[in-house]
Protein backbone atom coordinates (compact mmCIF):
# COMPACT_ATOMS: atom_id res chain seq x y z
CA UNK A 1 0.00 0.00 0.00
CA UNK A 2 1.53 3.32 -1.04
CA UNK A 3 2.11 6.03 1.53
CA UNK A 4 1.12 9.64 0.93
CA UNK A 5 3.93 12.14 0.54
CA UNK A 6 3.71 15.41 2.45
CA UNK A 7 3.45 18.40 0.14
CA UNK A 8 3.80 22.14 0.36
CA UNK A 9 0.84 24.49 -0.05
CA UNK A 10 -0.06 25.33 -3.64
CA UNK A 11 2.36 27.66 -5.43
CA UNK A 12 1.25 29.80 -8.37
CA UNK A 13 2.83 31.44 -11.38
CA UNK A 14 1.38 33.99 -13.79
CA UNK A 15 2.93 34.01 -17.26
CA UNK A 16 1.80 36.40 -20.00
CA UNK A 17 2.88 35.92 -23.61
CA UNK A 18 2.95 39.72 -24.08
CA UNK A 19 5.78 40.29 -21.61
CA UNK A 20 9.06 39.14 -23.11
CA UNK A 21 12.16 39.88 -21.06
CA UNK A 22 14.85 39.08 -23.65
CA UNK A 23 15.49 37.18 -26.85
CA UNK A 24 17.23 33.82 -26.51
CA UNK A 25 20.52 33.88 -28.42
CA UNK A 26 21.23 30.57 -30.13
CA UNK A 27 24.72 30.79 -28.62
CA UNK A 28 23.23 30.00 -25.20
CA UNK A 29 23.37 26.41 -26.44
CA UNK A 30 27.16 26.52 -26.43
CA UNK A 31 29.69 24.02 -25.16
CA UNK A 32 33.41 23.90 -24.54
CA UNK A 33 36.12 21.71 -26.06
CA UNK A 34 39.60 21.89 -24.55
CA UNK A 35 42.78 19.91 -25.05
CA UNK A 36 42.26 18.43 -21.59
CA UNK A 37 42.18 14.74 -20.70
CA UNK A 38 40.02 12.73 -23.08
CA UNK A 39 37.78 15.59 -24.20
CA UNK A 40 39.24 15.55 -27.74
CA UNK A 41 41.45 12.48 -28.06
CA UNK A 42 39.21 9.52 -27.32
CA UNK A 43 36.23 11.84 -26.96
CA UNK A 44 35.08 13.65 -30.08
CA UNK A 45 38.11 12.46 -32.13
CA UNK A 46 39.36 8.88 -32.28
CA UNK A 47 40.89 7.72 -35.57
CA UNK A 48 40.47 3.98 -35.96
CA UNK A 49 37.30 3.80 -33.88
CA UNK A 50 34.59 1.62 -35.51
CA UNK A 51 32.32 4.68 -35.72
CA UNK A 52 35.00 7.16 -36.88
CA UNK A 53 34.73 8.94 -40.23
CA UNK A 54 37.62 9.55 -42.63
CA UNK A 55 38.72 12.55 -40.53
CA UNK A 56 38.83 10.51 -37.33
CA UNK A 57 35.69 12.09 -35.85
CA UNK A 58 33.50 9.76 -33.81
CA UNK A 59 30.11 9.74 -35.53
CA UNK A 60 28.37 8.30 -32.46
CA UNK A 61 29.59 11.28 -30.42
CA UNK A 62 28.64 13.69 -33.21
CA UNK A 63 25.09 12.29 -33.15
CA UNK A 64 24.89 12.96 -29.41
CA UNK A 65 26.26 16.48 -29.89
CA UNK A 66 23.56 17.23 -32.45
CA UNK A 67 20.93 15.77 -30.11
CA UNK A 68 22.26 18.03 -27.35
CA UNK A 69 21.60 20.99 -29.64
CA UNK A 70 25.07 22.52 -29.41
CA UNK A 71 25.35 25.72 -31.47
CA UNK A 72 28.76 27.15 -30.44
CA UNK A 73 32.05 25.63 -29.33
CA UNK A 74 34.64 27.52 -27.31
CA UNK A 75 38.11 26.21 -28.23
CA UNK A 76 41.04 25.38 -27.60
CA UNK A 77 40.68 26.23 -23.91
CA UNK A 78 40.55 26.94 -21.07
CA UNK A 79 43.80 26.78 -19.20
CA UNK A 80 45.33 24.97 -22.15
CA UNK A 81 44.94 28.07 -24.34
CA UNK A 82 47.33 30.08 -22.17
CA UNK A 83 50.25 27.89 -23.22
CA UNK A 84 49.18 26.97 -26.74
CA UNK A 85 50.78 28.10 -30.00
CA UNK A 86 48.22 27.75 -32.78
CA UNK A 87 50.99 27.17 -35.33
CA UNK A 88 51.67 23.75 -33.81
CA UNK A 89 48.15 22.65 -34.79
CA UNK A 90 48.09 23.62 -38.48
CA UNK A 91 49.61 22.19 -41.63
CA UNK A 92 50.40 18.54 -42.45
CA UNK A 93 49.70 16.34 -39.45
CA UNK A 94 52.93 14.41 -39.90
CA UNK A 95 54.92 17.63 -39.53
CA UNK A 96 53.26 18.83 -36.34
CA UNK A 97 55.39 18.82 -33.20
CA UNK A 98 54.58 17.17 -29.90
CA UNK A 99 54.63 19.77 -27.13
CA UNK A 100 54.39 19.98 -23.35
CA UNK A 101 51.02 21.15 -22.10
CA UNK A 102 51.94 22.91 -18.88
CA UNK A 103 48.34 23.55 -17.81
CA UNK A 104 47.47 19.85 -17.39
CA UNK A 105 51.04 18.45 -17.36
CA UNK A 106 50.37 16.34 -20.42
CA UNK A 107 51.89 15.72 -23.85
CA UNK A 108 49.99 17.44 -26.65
CA UNK A 109 50.35 15.56 -29.95
CA UNK A 110 48.73 18.34 -32.04
CA UNK A 111 46.98 15.76 -34.20
CA UNK A 112 43.85 17.87 -33.76
CA UNK A 113 44.01 21.58 -34.55
CA UNK A 114 42.15 24.37 -36.30
CA UNK A 115 41.45 22.49 -39.56
CA UNK A 116 40.26 19.40 -37.70
CA UNK A 117 38.04 21.50 -35.44
CA UNK A 118 36.57 23.28 -38.45
CA UNK A 119 35.63 20.00 -40.14
CA UNK A 120 34.15 18.67 -36.89
CA UNK A 121 32.06 21.85 -36.47
CA UNK A 122 30.66 21.36 -39.97
CA UNK A 123 29.77 17.80 -38.99
CA UNK A 124 27.79 18.85 -35.90
CA UNK A 125 26.48 22.18 -37.23
CA UNK A 126 28.07 24.53 -34.70
CA UNK A 127 30.11 27.76 -34.81
CA UNK A 128 33.49 28.51 -33.27
CA UNK A 129 34.51 30.87 -30.47
CA UNK A 130 38.33 30.92 -30.46
CA UNK A 131 40.35 31.73 -27.33
CA UNK A 132 43.64 33.42 -28.17
CA UNK A 133 46.73 32.89 -26.03
CA UNK A 134 47.35 36.00 -23.96
CA UNK A 135 49.31 33.99 -21.41
CA UNK A 136 52.61 32.83 -22.87
CA UNK A 137 51.98 34.48 -26.25
CA UNK A 138 50.40 37.87 -26.89
CA UNK A 139 49.42 40.53 -29.41
CA UNK A 140 51.59 39.44 -32.35
CA UNK A 141 50.58 35.79 -32.10
CA UNK A 142 46.86 36.69 -31.99
CA UNK A 143 47.14 39.00 -35.01
CA UNK A 144 48.99 36.35 -36.99
CA UNK A 145 46.27 33.83 -36.14
CA UNK A 146 43.39 36.01 -37.33
CA UNK A 147 45.30 36.77 -40.55
CA UNK A 148 45.79 33.04 -41.10
CA UNK A 149 42.19 32.19 -40.23
CA UNK A 150 40.08 35.07 -41.54
CA UNK A 151 41.96 37.04 -44.22
CA UNK A 152 40.93 36.03 -47.78
CA UNK A 153 44.40 35.67 -49.29
CA UNK A 154 47.38 37.40 -50.83
CA UNK A 155 49.48 37.60 -47.65
CA UNK A 156 52.03 35.18 -46.27
CA UNK A 157 49.80 33.77 -43.54
CA UNK A 158 46.53 33.68 -45.49
CA UNK A 159 48.36 32.01 -48.36
CA UNK A 160 49.81 29.54 -45.88
CA UNK A 161 46.25 28.58 -44.97
CA UNK A 162 45.53 28.02 -48.65
CA UNK A 163 48.68 25.91 -48.94
CA UNK A 164 47.42 23.87 -45.98
CA UNK A 165 44.30 22.99 -47.98
CA UNK A 166 41.80 25.62 -46.88
CA UNK A 167 41.13 28.10 -49.68
CA UNK A 168 38.20 29.94 -48.04
CA UNK A 169 38.76 31.76 -44.74
CA UNK A 170 37.56 30.09 -41.58
CA UNK A 171 35.52 33.20 -40.86
CA UNK A 172 35.71 32.97 -37.07
CA UNK A 173 33.40 35.65 -35.68
CA UNK A 174 33.80 35.25 -31.91
CA UNK A 175 37.22 35.77 -30.29
CA UNK A 176 37.99 35.41 -26.59
CA UNK A 177 40.87 37.53 -25.29
CA UNK A 178 42.63 35.01 -23.08
CA UNK A 179 41.33 32.78 -20.31
CA UNK A 180 40.91 33.28 -16.55
CA UNK A 181 43.75 35.77 -16.41
CA UNK A 182 42.60 36.75 -12.90
CA UNK A 183 43.59 33.30 -11.60
CA UNK A 184 47.03 32.77 -10.01
CA UNK A 185 46.98 29.24 -11.48
CA UNK A 186 46.94 30.62 -15.02
CA UNK A 187 50.02 30.70 -17.21
CA UNK A 188 50.64 34.40 -17.78
CA UNK A 189 48.51 35.50 -14.82
CA UNK A 190 48.44 39.32 -14.70
CA UNK A 191 47.02 42.13 -12.66
CA UNK A 192 43.78 43.66 -13.91
CA UNK A 193 45.62 46.75 -15.16
CA UNK A 194 48.29 44.75 -16.98
CA UNK A 195 45.79 42.40 -18.59
CA UNK A 196 43.45 45.23 -19.57
CA UNK A 197 46.24 47.02 -21.42
CA UNK A 198 47.17 43.85 -23.33
CA UNK A 199 43.52 43.01 -24.06
CA UNK A 200 42.79 46.53 -25.32
CA UNK A 201 45.76 46.52 -27.68
CA UNK A 202 44.89 43.04 -28.93
CA UNK A 203 41.26 44.01 -29.49
CA UNK A 204 42.27 47.03 -31.57
CA UNK A 205 44.58 44.94 -33.72
CA UNK A 206 42.13 42.09 -34.29
CA UNK A 207 39.43 44.52 -35.41
CA UNK A 208 41.84 46.08 -37.92
CA UNK A 209 42.08 42.70 -39.62
CA UNK A 210 38.36 41.87 -39.33
CA UNK A 211 36.01 44.67 -38.21
CA UNK A 212 32.99 42.35 -38.04
CA UNK A 213 34.14 40.11 -35.19
CA UNK A 214 32.80 40.03 -31.63
CA UNK A 215 35.32 40.21 -28.81
CA UNK A 216 35.03 38.67 -25.34
CA UNK A 217 37.22 40.09 -22.58
CA UNK A 218 38.27 37.91 -19.65
CA UNK A 219 36.50 38.62 -16.38
CA UNK A 220 36.31 36.64 -13.16
CA UNK A 221 36.95 32.91 -13.22
CA UNK A 222 34.46 32.21 -10.42
CA UNK A 223 32.16 34.17 -8.11
CA UNK A 224 34.26 33.18 -5.10
CA UNK A 225 37.28 35.11 -6.37
CA UNK A 226 38.11 37.81 -3.81
CA UNK A 227 38.78 40.22 -6.69
CA UNK A 228 35.22 39.89 -8.09
CA UNK A 229 33.76 42.26 -9.24
CA UNK A 230 36.57 44.81 -8.86
CA UNK A 231 38.72 42.93 -11.39
CA UNK A 232 35.93 42.97 -13.95
CA UNK A 233 35.25 46.68 -13.48
CA UNK A 234 38.94 47.59 -13.79
CA UNK A 235 39.31 45.56 -16.99
CA UNK A 236 36.12 46.95 -18.54
CA UNK A 237 37.13 50.54 -17.83
CA UNK A 238 40.20 50.05 -20.03
CA UNK A 239 38.53 47.97 -22.74
CA UNK A 240 35.05 49.53 -22.92
CA UNK A 241 34.25 50.46 -26.49
CA UNK A 242 36.68 47.83 -27.79
CA UNK A 243 34.92 44.65 -26.62
CA UNK A 244 31.39 43.29 -26.75
CA UNK A 245 31.09 40.77 -23.93
CA UNK A 246 32.54 40.04 -20.50
CA UNK A 247 33.57 36.42 -19.89
CA UNK A 248 32.74 34.92 -16.50
CA UNK A 249 32.88 31.31 -15.32
CA UNK A 250 30.74 29.48 -12.76
CA UNK A 251 31.01 26.02 -11.24
CA UNK A 252 28.91 24.74 -8.35
CA UNK A 253 29.53 21.61 -6.35
CA UNK A 254 27.99 19.55 -3.54
CA UNK A 255 28.73 20.65 0.01
CA UNK A 256 28.71 17.45 2.02
CA UNK A 257 25.13 16.44 2.81
CA UNK A 258 23.71 19.89 2.05
CA UNK A 259 21.63 18.71 -0.89
CA UNK A 260 19.05 21.57 -0.82
CA UNK A 261 21.82 24.15 -1.35
CA UNK A 262 23.21 22.09 -4.21
CA UNK A 263 19.83 21.87 -5.90
CA UNK A 264 19.66 25.67 -5.55
CA UNK A 265 22.76 26.19 -7.72
CA UNK A 266 20.56 28.31 -9.97
CA UNK A 267 20.09 30.79 -7.13
CA UNK A 268 23.84 31.14 -6.80
CA UNK A 269 24.14 31.70 -10.54
CA UNK A 270 21.32 34.27 -10.39
CA UNK A 271 23.27 36.34 -7.87
CA UNK A 272 26.52 36.03 -9.84
CA UNK A 273 24.93 37.05 -13.12
CA UNK A 274 23.11 39.96 -11.50
CA UNK A 275 26.39 41.23 -10.03
CA UNK A 276 28.30 40.82 -13.30
CA UNK A 277 25.58 42.62 -15.28
CA UNK A 278 25.51 45.41 -12.70
CA UNK A 279 29.29 45.75 -13.05
CA UNK A 280 28.99 46.12 -16.82
CA UNK A 281 26.30 48.76 -16.39
CA UNK A 282 28.32 50.60 -13.73
CA UNK A 283 31.26 50.95 -16.10
CA UNK A 284 28.99 52.12 -18.90
CA UNK A 285 27.48 54.76 -16.59
CA UNK A 286 30.85 55.83 -15.21
CA UNK A 287 32.22 56.35 -18.70
CA UNK A 288 28.99 57.97 -19.95
CA UNK A 289 28.95 55.36 -22.71
CA UNK A 290 26.16 54.26 -25.01
CA UNK A 291 27.47 50.73 -25.65
CA UNK A 292 26.01 47.89 -23.60
CA UNK A 293 28.41 45.14 -22.55
CA UNK A 294 26.77 41.73 -22.31
CA UNK A 295 27.82 38.50 -20.61
CA UNK A 296 29.56 35.41 -22.01
CA UNK A 297 29.15 32.67 -19.42
CA UNK A 298 31.58 30.61 -21.43
CA UNK A 299 32.28 28.02 -18.75
CA UNK A 300 29.53 26.71 -16.49
CA UNK A 301 28.65 23.39 -14.90
CA UNK A 302 28.43 21.43 -11.70
CA UNK A 303 31.66 19.71 -10.82
CA UNK A 304 33.57 17.92 -8.09
CA UNK A 305 36.90 19.26 -9.23
CA UNK A 306 39.65 20.57 -6.98
CA UNK A 307 43.39 19.95 -6.91
CA UNK A 308 42.69 16.23 -6.38
CA UNK A 309 42.69 15.79 -10.17
CA UNK A 310 46.45 15.51 -9.79
CA UNK A 311 46.21 12.52 -7.44
CA UNK A 312 47.32 9.40 -9.24
CA UNK A 313 47.94 11.38 -12.43
CA UNK A 314 51.12 10.34 -14.20
CA UNK A 315 52.43 13.55 -15.76
CA UNK A 316 53.55 13.94 -19.33
CA UNK A 317 51.29 11.36 -20.90
CA UNK A 318 48.97 12.01 -23.83
CA UNK A 319 45.21 12.37 -23.24
CA UNK A 320 45.18 10.94 -19.69
CA UNK A 321 41.88 10.29 -17.91
CA UNK A 322 41.31 13.50 -15.97
CA UNK A 323 38.28 14.87 -14.11
CA UNK A 324 35.92 12.23 -15.50
CA UNK A 325 33.06 12.95 -13.11
CA UNK A 326 30.14 10.55 -13.20
CA UNK A 327 26.91 12.43 -12.54
CA UNK A 328 23.67 11.32 -10.92
CA UNK A 329 20.08 12.53 -10.95
CA UNK A 330 20.71 15.18 -8.30
CA UNK A 331 23.53 16.65 -10.39
CA UNK A 332 21.13 16.86 -13.33
CA UNK A 333 18.56 18.77 -11.25
CA UNK A 334 21.28 21.24 -10.17
CA UNK A 335 22.27 21.69 -13.83
CA UNK A 336 18.61 22.23 -14.69
CA UNK A 337 18.46 25.06 -12.17
CA UNK A 338 21.49 26.67 -13.80
CA UNK A 339 19.85 26.32 -17.23
CA UNK A 340 16.78 28.11 -15.87
CA UNK A 341 18.95 30.92 -14.51
CA UNK A 342 20.66 31.38 -17.87
CA UNK A 343 17.32 31.56 -19.66
CA UNK A 344 16.00 34.08 -17.14
CA UNK A 345 18.99 36.31 -17.88
CA UNK A 346 18.84 35.90 -21.66
CA UNK A 347 18.46 39.64 -22.21
CA UNK A 348 22.09 40.06 -21.13
CA UNK A 349 23.67 36.61 -21.25
CA UNK A 350 24.34 36.13 -24.97
CA UNK A 351 26.82 33.23 -24.84
CA UNK A 352 26.76 30.24 -22.50
CA UNK A 353 29.10 27.25 -22.85
CA UNK A 354 28.62 24.18 -20.70
CA UNK A 355 32.02 22.87 -19.61
CA UNK A 356 33.16 20.51 -21.08
CA UNK A 357 31.60 18.50 -23.91
CA UNK A 358 33.04 14.98 -23.67
CA UNK A 359 34.47 12.90 -20.80
CA UNK A 360 35.83 15.79 -18.69
CA UNK A 361 33.00 16.87 -16.33
CA UNK A 362 30.88 16.33 -19.39
CA UNK A 363 27.35 15.46 -20.51
CA UNK A 364 28.80 12.89 -22.96
CA UNK A 365 30.99 9.96 -21.94
CA UNK A 366 32.89 7.57 -24.19
CA UNK A 367 34.74 4.30 -23.95
CA UNK A 368 37.91 4.18 -26.03
CA UNK A 369 37.16 1.85 -28.90
CA UNK A 370 33.65 1.36 -27.54
CA UNK A 371 30.31 3.13 -27.09
CA UNK A 372 29.32 6.67 -26.15
CA UNK A 373 26.42 7.56 -23.85
CA UNK A 374 24.52 10.44 -22.28
CA UNK A 375 25.23 11.41 -18.70
CA UNK A 376 22.32 12.60 -16.57
CA UNK A 377 23.42 16.22 -17.03
CA UNK A 378 22.84 15.85 -20.77
CA UNK A 379 19.08 15.85 -20.22
CA UNK A 380 18.27 19.39 -18.99
CA UNK A 381 20.58 20.95 -21.58
CA UNK A 382 18.94 18.99 -24.38
CA UNK A 383 15.42 19.77 -23.18
CA UNK A 384 16.15 23.50 -23.01
CA UNK A 385 17.64 23.39 -26.52
CA UNK A 386 14.49 21.69 -27.79
CA UNK A 387 11.86 23.73 -26.01
CA UNK A 388 13.20 27.13 -24.87
CA UNK A 389 12.09 28.86 -28.06
CA UNK A 390 12.66 32.46 -29.08
CA UNK A 391 12.48 34.62 -25.94
CA UNK A 392 12.25 34.46 -22.17
CA UNK A 393 9.09 35.66 -20.43
CA UNK A 394 8.57 37.58 -17.23
CA UNK A 395 6.80 35.60 -14.52
CA UNK A 396 5.13 36.42 -11.21
CA UNK A 397 5.60 33.50 -8.83
CA UNK A 398 4.11 32.93 -5.38
CA UNK A 399 5.92 29.98 -3.84
CA UNK A 400 6.34 28.52 -0.37
CA UNK A 401 9.71 29.33 1.13
CA UNK A 402 12.58 27.21 2.43
CA UNK A 403 15.93 27.92 4.05
CA UNK A 404 19.27 26.77 2.67
CA UNK A 405 22.59 27.01 4.46
CA UNK A 406 24.38 28.43 1.42
CA UNK A 407 21.83 30.91 0.04
CA UNK A 408 19.51 31.61 2.95
CA UNK A 409 15.75 31.79 2.37
CA UNK A 410 14.57 30.88 -1.14
CA UNK A 411 11.41 29.94 -3.00
CA UNK A 412 10.79 26.19 -2.96
CA UNK A 413 9.94 26.37 -6.67
CA UNK A 414 12.22 28.14 -9.12
CA UNK A 415 10.43 29.03 -12.37
CA UNK A 416 11.74 30.21 -15.73
CA UNK A 417 9.42 30.71 -18.70
CA UNK A 418 10.06 31.02 -22.45
CA UNK A 419 7.99 31.47 -25.60
CA UNK A 420 8.19 30.03 -29.10
CA UNK A 421 6.50 32.23 -31.65
CA UNK A 422 5.68 29.90 -34.56
CA UNK A 423 3.56 28.03 -33.61
CA UNK A 424 3.06 29.92 -30.37
CA UNK A 425 3.83 27.85 -27.28
CA UNK A 426 5.05 28.59 -23.76
CA UNK A 427 7.48 26.38 -21.87
CA UNK A 428 8.07 26.57 -18.13
CA UNK A 429 11.21 25.12 -16.54
CA UNK A 430 10.51 24.45 -12.87
CA UNK A 431 12.92 23.25 -10.17
CA UNK A 432 11.69 21.94 -6.83
CA UNK A 433 14.61 22.54 -4.47
CA UNK A 434 13.01 20.70 -1.54
CA UNK A 435 14.40 17.19 -1.29
CA UNK A 436 11.47 15.66 0.62
CA UNK A 437 8.25 17.53 -0.19
CA UNK A 438 6.40 17.96 -3.45
CA UNK A 439 4.63 21.18 -4.33
CA UNK A 440 1.48 21.70 -6.40
CA UNK A 441 1.84 24.49 -8.96
CA UNK A 442 -1.07 26.47 -10.33
CA UNK A 443 -0.19 27.96 -13.71
CA UNK A 444 -2.10 31.03 -14.88
CA UNK A 445 -1.23 31.56 -18.55
CA UNK A 446 -2.35 34.73 -20.30
CA UNK A 447 -2.52 35.07 -24.09
CA UNK A 448 -2.69 31.43 -25.16
CA UNK A 449 -6.42 31.18 -25.90
CA UNK A 450 -9.44 29.61 -24.22
CA UNK A 451 -8.00 26.11 -23.94
CA UNK A 452 -4.44 24.86 -23.82
CA UNK A 453 -2.69 21.57 -24.34
CA UNK A 454 -0.43 20.70 -21.41
CA UNK A 455 2.58 18.36 -21.49
CA UNK A 456 4.66 17.76 -18.37
CA UNK A 457 7.96 15.88 -18.12
CA UNK A 458 10.06 15.51 -14.99
CA UNK A 459 13.72 14.79 -14.28
CA UNK A 460 13.91 13.34 -10.77
CA UNK A 461 16.85 13.80 -8.46
CA UNK A 462 18.32 10.51 -7.22
CA UNK A 463 21.66 8.77 -6.67
CA UNK A 464 21.11 6.87 -9.93
CA UNK A 465 23.63 7.31 -12.76
CA UNK A 466 23.75 6.60 -16.47
CA UNK A 467 26.62 4.27 -17.29
CA UNK A 468 28.03 2.33 -20.21
CA UNK A 469 26.01 -0.71 -19.12
CA UNK A 470 22.85 1.27 -18.30
CA UNK A 471 22.97 4.39 -20.50
CA UNK A 472 19.27 5.25 -20.09
CA UNK A 473 18.72 4.50 -16.42
CA UNK A 474 17.96 8.18 -15.73
CA UNK A 475 15.72 10.00 -18.18
CA UNK A 476 12.86 12.44 -18.60
CA UNK A 477 9.56 10.93 -17.43
CA UNK A 478 6.16 12.08 -18.78
CA UNK A 479 3.70 12.98 -16.02
CA UNK A 480 0.73 14.53 -17.80
CA UNK A 481 -0.54 15.33 -21.26
CA UNK A 482 -3.98 16.86 -21.37
CA UNK A 483 -6.14 19.68 -22.68
CA UNK A 484 -7.94 21.84 -20.16
CA UNK A 485 -9.41 25.26 -19.48
CA UNK A 486 -6.80 27.96 -19.01
CA UNK A 487 -7.91 28.75 -15.46
CA UNK A 488 -7.44 25.16 -14.28
CA UNK A 489 -3.79 24.16 -14.73
CA UNK A 490 -2.52 22.65 -11.49
CA UNK A 491 0.39 20.24 -11.68
CA UNK A 492 2.27 18.33 -9.01
CA UNK A 493 5.99 19.15 -8.89
CA UNK A 494 7.84 16.22 -7.25
CA UNK A 495 10.55 16.80 -4.64
CA UNK A 496 14.13 17.25 -5.87
CA UNK A 497 13.11 17.58 -9.51
CA UNK A 498 13.51 19.68 -12.65
CA UNK A 499 10.39 19.91 -14.79
CA UNK A 500 9.56 20.87 -18.38
CA UNK A 501 5.95 22.06 -18.75
CA UNK A 502 4.79 22.88 -22.29
CA UNK A 503 1.62 24.90 -22.91
CA UNK A 504 0.11 25.36 -26.35
CA UNK A 505 -3.13 27.16 -27.18
CA UNK A 506 -6.06 25.27 -28.69
CA UNK A 507 -8.54 28.05 -29.58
Amino acid sequence: MSQSVETHPVASVVVDTAYESGSIDRRLRGSFVEHLGRCIYGGIFEPGHPRADADGNRLDVAELVRDLGVSLIRYPGGNFASGYDWRAGVGPVEDRPKRLDLAWRSIETNLFGLAEMSRWLELVGADLAYTVNLGTQGLANAVELIEYANFPGGTALSDLRVKHGRKEPYGIKTWCLGNEVDGPWQLGHRSAASYAELAAQTAKALRLVDPDIQLVVSGSSQPQMPSFPAWDAAVLEQTYGLVDLLSIHAYYWPNGDDLPSYLAAGAGLDAYLDAAIATCDYVQAKLHGDKRIDIALDEWNVSFTDDSWQDGHTPWTSAPELVENVYNGYDAVAVGGMVSSILRHSARVRIACMSLLANVSAPIMTCTGGPAWKQTTFLPVREAARHAGDASLLTVTDSPRMTTSRYGELDVLDVAATIRHEPEAVTLFVTNRDTTRGCPLEIRPVGLGRQIEVAHEVLRGSPEQNTQDAPDRVGMQPLATTTRAVDDVILDIPPASWNVIRLQGRG
